[in-house]
């Protein structure tokens, strides 16, 4: 029955694979205990109804054992009557009510495997709900933990990068190098200002010379 299938898609179901795919573990976990759960209550009206069939058809096999005794007693009393047409008719009827019994019989056995294997399903699904209950938070937890592994490896490899230090040492060597222009440059500067004022200490002393040759010449 479909129910069954169902069942036991949920009992061979492995939390970790399941967990594993999952894009939100937690969300599918809840979800998985919470369809087991639906399952349970299903099953569980399935045994409780099995049961009752059973219980009506042992009634039923009953009920026709006690009509082919009831008949028998019939056609014993007939015979004792001298009356051995009205004992065959009530021998014809036992017989029918007793293949009747039998055929109920035959339905009880089978009726008892299905109740058998339900309740083999219920007990099944049970611990597997039990399983789910208990691990699902260290299966979340786990799963968790193993994100965070994968993360921090992640972030190791790339740490060591050749590509991204690659980077890193060309975008140093920029910055070293404009620097050292900056230095050059500065340095350059320095230099026009020295002789700048050297060319101004020089013209300072011409014109004193200038000036006292003036003087002794009378000028």
């Amino acid at each position: 029955m479909a129910l069954l299938e169902r069942v036991s898609a949920l009992i061979r179901a492995n939390l970790n694979d399941l967990i594993d795919r999952a894009e939100d573990p937690q969300k599918m976990l809840k979800q998985v205990i919470l369809d087991m759960q639906n399952q349970m209550i299903q099953v569980k009206t399935q045994v409780a109804i099995a049961v009752a069939d059973e219980h009506l058809l042992r009634k039923k096999q009953k009920e026709n054992e006690d009509k082919h005794g009831e008949w028998m007693r019939k056609a014993e009393l007939a015979i004792d009557k001298k009356q051995e047409d009205l004992a065959r008719t009530a021998v014809e009827r036992a017989v029918g009510y007793r293949k009747l019994a039998e055929n109920f019989a035959e339905e009880i056995e089978h009726q008892k495997k299905q109740v058998e294997h339900l309740r083999s399903a219920m007990r099944k699904l049970d611990e597997k709900l039990t399983e789910a209950n208990a691990k699902s938070e260290l299966l979340l937890a786990k799963h968790r933990r193993s994100r965070a592994l994968t993360k921090a490896s992640q972030a190791r490899i790339a740490a060591h990068d050749d590509s991204k230090i690659g980077t890193f040492d060309r975008m140093k060597n920029k910055v070293q190098s404009e620097e050292a222009m900056g230095q050059a440059m500065a340095e350059i500067a320095d230099d026009n200002v020295e002789e700048k004022l050297e060319s101004l200490g020089k013209t300072d002393e011409v014109d004193r010379l200038l000036a006292e040759i003036k003087v002794r010449r009378g000028a």
